[in-house]
């Protein structure tokens, strides 16, 4: 006789789903009894929880109470708490008695619920049947969502209009501080102020580029006066800017139109209420010559009247630059190099003497050529360069640094003032400084990128230089005046000369003897 053994199928069992239970009370006004409101939430939710408990939903034994703190934003302990565990995965829904113990804030309460959802967090409000695990709740989430979305927009365009409407009055209306000037944020402010150290400097600059009619000559100047860009500390006691100037740095400075007394909004330029430190003509003539560099190139690739070394040569005792100049015998002409300062102001200012263009000139060529006949040179040159570009690539690493971890900060800051002040008075200010400060921020990180990839792009190695520029004599000898100085121009940085003791010393660009070294002329054109 066969025996069948039968056995009761057991129901299956829900898995756990963990909740954790929220309570918030404004003040803490009665916090003290036996019972208050903060335990009358508690058993609400507690008795929801308990009418799932074939579902599986049981209650994690942590408790998350904030009495005596406000809705109104997300600076609440238990609430920090609460969050802090659900992205460490100890919780799987969060229950609260109303929405509003929650939160006040739409923003706020959107904010959350995306992080619930990277998590796989649900949300249920035990009184008003909100439950985001259900279609329903889900579709309350999604018209809420609607909701927030076109308050921001609504934010959005206020602020957009208040900085227009504030940009045609002439107003300063935030972003990263401009050398020359200083903010005063009383009386009204914010307001520009010169700065009357700075502002001579800003006069200095464009001064200078006037004379020597390029971008590079100006910065290599400005780097070896170590002067730096505006420095200021933010709200919260943080030291920013004071960077060492390079190409992008200076044009800013050039072309930026605070310096004549005006603001920009988009592409309209306005009256502004602060005092101008350039001159209107001075400015307009800085304009066209970088108007003139860029369609044409640099003034010293034209080389009109034959210089090889014009906006590269400095006097050694004063620093200034020597300027190219000649003069006419009864069958040729007498080119020569002059101290700029000596010239205007006699040699009192300096003593540096002029001396024959072709000597000096044939100097530094016979220095370029050493590069091929002398492996000491060679050496001493590739060196040179290396130290220029590691120095370089550490202060980039050093900025790069500080500017994400402000960008950081200033996301943080823009995203509470979003949310938190543009009812405030002066909310749409802030909030428009900050944008501006976070824009100017994520350009330079682009800049910085983009130099990093050049200079790493520009290192080369001994054989390569030695092999490009041992026909370099061939080349030469082949090439018209204007383009034996565009190949100084790439390969040469600096010269300075010494008239006491008629010393010249030579500094090489990385990027023109890497190109030449690629047999890419173009791209060392680019690169100087």
């Amino acid at each position: 006789m066969s025996r069948h053994q039968t056995s009761a199928k057991k129901p299956a069992i829900a898995p756990a789903t963990r909740c954790a239970i929220y309570t918030r009370k404004s003040s803490d006004e009665g916090l003290q009894q036996d019972f208050n409101s903060l335990d009358a939430q508690r058993e609400a939710a507690e008795a929801y929880i308990a009418s799932q408990k074939n579902e599986g939903w049981r209650c994690v034994p942590d408790r998350y109470d904030d009495g005596g703190f406000t809705g109104g934003n997300t600076d609440r302990p238990a609430l920090q708490r609460l969050l802090a565990d659900i992205e460490a995965g100890k919780v799987d829904t969060v229950v609260v008695y109303k929405i509003d113990r929650f939160s006040r804030s739409l923003a706020d309460f959107m904010r959350m619920m995306t992080v619930f959802e990277q998590h796989g967090v649900t949300f249920v409000s035990v009184t008003q049947a909100f439950d985001t695990s259900s279609s329903m709740g889900r579709l309350t989430l999604n018209i809420l969502l609607s909701f927030a979305q076109f308050e921001r927009e609504i934010i959005g365009e206020r602020i957009r209009d208040k900085i227009a409407a504030s940009r045609q009055r002439g107003k300063w209306t935030g972003g990263t501080p401009v050398l020359g000037y200083d903010v005063d944020r009383a009386n009204g402010g914010p307001k520009l102020v010169i700065n009357p150290t700075e502002a001579a400097r800003i006069r200095q600059i464009f001064e200078m580029y006037l004379e020597l009619r390029a971008l590079l000559p100006v910065v290599a100047e400005l780097e070896r006066r170590d002067w730096r860009n505006k420095a200021w500390t933010t709200r919260d006691g943080r030291q920013r800017g004071g960077l060492s100037f390079d190409k992008c740095r200076l044009h800013d400075v050039l072309t930026n139109v605070v310096y004549i007394g005006k603001v920009r909004h988009k592409d309209q330029i306005y009256a502004g209420e602060h005092e101008p430190i350039v001159p209107d003509d001075v400015f307009a003539r800085v304009q066209r010559q970088l108007q003139q560099n860029g369609r044409r190139g640099n003034p010293e690739l034209r080389n009109k009247h034959g210089s090889l070394l014009r906006g590269l040569l400095f006097c050694k005792a004063c620093q200034r630059a020597m300027t190219h100049t000649f003069t006419s015998g009864e069958n040729r002409r007498y080119r020569y190099y002059g101290c700029t300062n000596a010239c205007k102001r006699g040699r009192d200012a300096c003593p540096g003497r002029s001396l024959p263009a072709a000597e000096i000139e044939r100097a530094v060529v016979d220095q370029i050529r050493g590069i091929a006949h002398d492996r000491t040179v060679l050496r001493d040159t590739l060196a040179e360069t290396r130290a220029q570009a590691d120095a370089a690539l550490g202060r980039l690493a050093d900025e790069k640094r500080t500017l994400r971890r402000g960008l950081d900060r200033l996301r943080a800051d823009l995203l509470r003032a979003v949310t938190a002040e543009p009812r405030a008075s002066g909310g749409a200010d802030r909030i428009a400084e900050l944008n501006d400060r976070v824009s100017t921020a994520e350009r330079r990180l682009v800049e910085i990128e983009a130099t990093v990839a050049e200079l790493n792009a520009e290192l080369v190695d001994e054989a390569d230089v030695a092999a490009a520029f041992a026909d370099f004599d061939g080349l030469w000898a082949t090439l018209s005046p204007r383009e034996q100085a565009r190949v100084v121009y790439l390969l040469v940085r600096r010269v300075e000369f010494d008239a006491a003791d008629g010393a010249i010393e030579v500094s090489f660009h990385a990027a023109g003897i890497k190109a030449l070294a690629s047999g890419n002329a173009g791209s060392a054109e680019e690169a100087a």
